[in-house]
C-alpha cells in the first residue's frame, strides 16, 4: 500500500498542463527577494490576500519559518519565495471549495488541515524521516512531488506550477480521509484527485481546469492509439499495486489515465446525466452510508486495515453499478467513446 501511494505521487505531479493553463498577471513589482521570514510576513500582511487570515512565526529544527492561516488549512513552511507565498493561501481555499463541489452539499468544518511546504528536498526528508514511520523510505523514493499521511500534506518547493498541482492532488486525499467516514476505492480515490493538477488564474482567481491536463491526456491518447484500453470491470476492481510492483512507468501511467478520463465520464459525458449519481456516491462515502456488505462497510471505516485488492475488487464493482448503472457492457461502450473523444479530438467531453 505504501509502495501505492509514493509511486503515484510521483506521477501525480509531472504534469505538463495546457499551454495557457497557468496564466499570471505581472507581479515582477511585488517579488522582490525577501531573505527573511519576518519580511516575508509583512509582505504579506501588507498584501491584504482576501484569504490569509494571520501570519504566525513558526520553526523547524533550525529553520526560521511562518504558519499562514486561511479558513481552512494551516500552512507551516519554510519556504520564502514571496510570489508562491502570496497566492497559495488563495490556491488552497480555491482547492477547498472545488473540493467541496464534487458533492450535492458542500461540508463545512471549523477544523483547519495542516499543510507542510518546506524551502527544499534535505527539510523535506528530514521531516518526513521523523514523521512517516515505515512508511518514511518509501515517501523518501519520490523523485519529486508530495504525499498525504495520518491527516497531514507533507510537500516541499518544486517550482510554483508543480507544487501547486501536487498540492491539489494530495488535498483531495487529506480532504477525503478528513471529511469521509468510508475511503474511497482506488479508481475513484486517484481519479477525483487528478481533476486538481491542472489550473487557471485569471485576474487573481483560480478555476480547476481537468480538460487541460496534457500529461493524462497524453497517457490516454497513446493508451486509445494502441489499444490496450483496460474493460470498464477491470478498470473498476484494479489495484495499482498490482501494477505498480513490477515498475511497469508506461502501464502505471494508461492506468491513471482512465481513471482521470472515468471520472470525467461520470461528470461530463451525455451532458452530465450521471453528474448527480457521481455526487451522491462521494455524498454517501461522506456519511458513511453506502450498499455494501459489513465486512467491507468495516474496512471502509478503519484506515488502518489495508486496502487490499481483494476490498478493491468488490466494492469498487459494487459502487459503480450501484451509483451508476448495472449494464457495464453499455456503459463501457459510452465511457470508451468518451476517451477517444477527449483524447483524440482535444473535446474537453461536454456539449456545454
Amino acid at each position: 500500500m505504501g509502495r501505492l501511494l509514493a509511486i503515484s505521487l510521483v506521477a501525480a505531479v509531472l504534469l505538463t498542463g495546457c499551454s495557457k493553463s497557468h496564466k499570471t498577471v505581472d507581479d515582477s513589482n511585488d517579488t522582490a527577494v525577501l531573505k527573511q521570514p519576518e519580511s516575508v510576513a509583512e509582505y504579506l500582511r501588507g498584501r491584504e490576500l482576501a484569504e490569509l487570515m494571520a501570519v504566525e512565526r513558526w520553526r523547524y529544527g533550525l529553520s526560521d519559518g511562518m504558519k499562514l492561516i486561511t479558513a481552512h488549512y494551516e500552512i507551516c513552511t519554510t519556504l520564502l519565495d514571496p510570489l508562491i507565498l502570496r497566492q497559495l493561501p488563495g490556491f488552497m481555499e480555491a482547492a477547498y471549495r472545488a473540493y467541496n463541489s464534487q458533492l450535492p452539499e458542500p461540508i463545512e468544518t471549523s477544523r483547519k488541515s495542516k499543510i507542510y511546504l518546506f524551502a527544499d528536498r534535505k527539510q523535506w526528508e528530514s521531516f518526513t524521516m521523523n514523521f512517516a514511520g515505515e512508511q518514511a523510505r518509501l515517501y523518501c523514493a519520490i523523485e519529486a512531488g508530495a504525499y498525504c499521511h495520518n491527516g497531514l500534506c507533507v510537500a516541499y518547493n518544486i517550482g510554483r506550477t508543480r507544487t501547486f498541482s501536487a498540492l491539489a492532488h494530495e488535498g483531495w486525499h487529506q480532504f477525503s480521509a478528513r471529511h469521509f467516514k468510508y475511503r474511497l476505492p482506488s479508481w475513484l480515490d486517484e481519479g477525483v484527485a487528478m481533476l486538481f493538477e491542472e489550473y487557471q488564474r485569471e485576474g487573481g482567481e483560480f478555476r480547476f481546469a481537468p480538460e487541460c491536463n496534457s500529461y493524462r491526456i497524453d497517457a490516454l491518447k497513446r493508451t486509445v492509439k494502441s489499444r490496450q484500453m483496460l474493460p470498464l470491470v477491470d478498470l473498476l476492481s484494479i489495484n495499482p499495486g498490482e501494477i505498480l510492483a513490477t515498475d511497469q512507468n508506461e502501464a502505471v501511467r494508461s492506468l491513471y489515465s482512465q481513471s482521470y478520463a472515468l471520472v470525467r465520464f461520470l461528470r461530463e459525458a451525455s451532458d452530465g446525466e450521471r453528474l448527480v449519481s457521481y455526487q451522491k456516491m462521494l455524498a454517501d462515502a461522506a456519511t458513511g452510508d453506502w450498499p455494501i456488505d459489513e465486512t467491507s462497510k468495516e474496512i471502509a471505516r478503519d484506515r488502518n486495515k489495508p486496502r487490499t485488492v481483494l476490498w478493491n475488487s468488490i466494492v469498487g464493482i459494487n459502487l459503480f453499478t450501484s451509483y451508476i448503472g448495472s449494464d457495464i457492457e453499455q456503459l463501457q461502450l459510452e465511457y470508451l467513446a468518451f476517451c477517444k473523444q477527449i483524447a483524440l479530438s482535444g473535446n474537453s467531453g461536454s456539449k456545454d
